[in-house]
């Protein structure tokens, strides 16, 4: 496994397990369990995932020793506030079974987020959270959050793949210390991607699948990437890519696929009423 050192000098793992969308508790855990068995040590949840105590219980079960695993979890929009921060991360805490959280993100830029950076950042001076970031937020944004506050966020996940590549926000998040990290890497299975001909072609000069070069990708461009499977033989595939490397040809070619690097954040009152009606409790 390789490891990323953010900001603050954590290291974290390159390559780790999300289980969004895995909402049934036995699944869950289950799922983190095989993670856990076949080398994953990254495990990102969040409070709108609704797993949390799976995945608190999978990693008691696993008698891997706490500091070998990285934890993230994330806080949703109904505690986006200084006080609501506090009460949702001790709810986290709790559900996991944890003494301290690995990464704390906001989850995204609805609410009071100033306030609710105050609290994680209180949190972080006490050693229950390592490291403090955000998800989904836009370079203006960032840059907004930056300024005003004293400790810049470790992390920023976001949606990167191979066709939503992200080419401007990348830039500006080196440019700002800050990692990147990519969920739904494989874009929800759409565009055909374990499938797609060039990817399968550039995968049998390695010996690799479309969807294992899809995730080098994201691991070249020096990103995190927390692919989901509940398959084991697929979580196993996901993890061997660490063996090979794409050369500038490859590059040139996947760069083809970006045909998406829409805004990141919510600017439609729609969606944003809707997410806000949305209590994850």
């Amino acid at each position: 496994m390789k490891y990323i050192t953010l900001n603050n000098g954590v290291k974290m793992p390159q390559l780790g397990l999300g289980v969004f969308q895995i909402e049934d508790f036995d699944t869950a855990k289950k799922t983190v369990l095989t993670g856990l068995k076949n080398g994953y040590r990254l495990i990102d949840t969040a409070t709108a995932y609704k797993n949390e105590s799976a995945v608190g219980e999978a990693i008691k079960e696993s008698d891997i020793r706490r500091e070998d695993i990285f934890v993230t979890s994330k806080l949703w929009v109904q505690d986006m506030t200084y006080d609501g921060a506090k009460r949702g991360f001790q709810s986290s805490l709790d559900k996991l079974g944890l003494d301290y959280i690995d990464l704390y993100l906001l989850h995204l830029p609805i609410g009071d987020i100033f306030g609710a950076w105050h609290a994680l950042e209180e949190l972080y001076e006490t050693g229950k959270i390592r490291a403090i970031g955000v998800s989904n937020f836009e370079p203006s944004r960032l840059v907004d959050f930056i300024h005003f506050n004293k400790v810049i966020p470790a992390v920023n996940q976001i949606k990167l793949n191979i066709f939503n590549q992200q080419t401007e926000i990348r830039e500006f998040m080196h440019d700002y210390d800050i990692k990147l990290e990519a969920w739904g890497p494989f874009d929800e299975g759409k565009h055909n991607i374990f499938k797609d001909l060039l990817l399968t072609k550039i995968g049998e000069k390695y010996q690799k699948s479309a969807a294992q070069v899809a995730l080098r990708w994201i691991i070249e461009q020096n990103a995190i990437a927390i692919p989901k499977s509940t398959h084991e033989e697929r979580l196993v595939q996901n993890m061997d890519i660490f063996d090979f490397s794409l050369t500038d040809e490859d590059l040139k070619e996947i760069s083809t696929f970006n045909i998406d690097n829409s805004r990141l954040g919510y600017h439609d009152p729609e969606e944003v009423s809707r997410i806000l009606d949305l209590e994850f409790h």
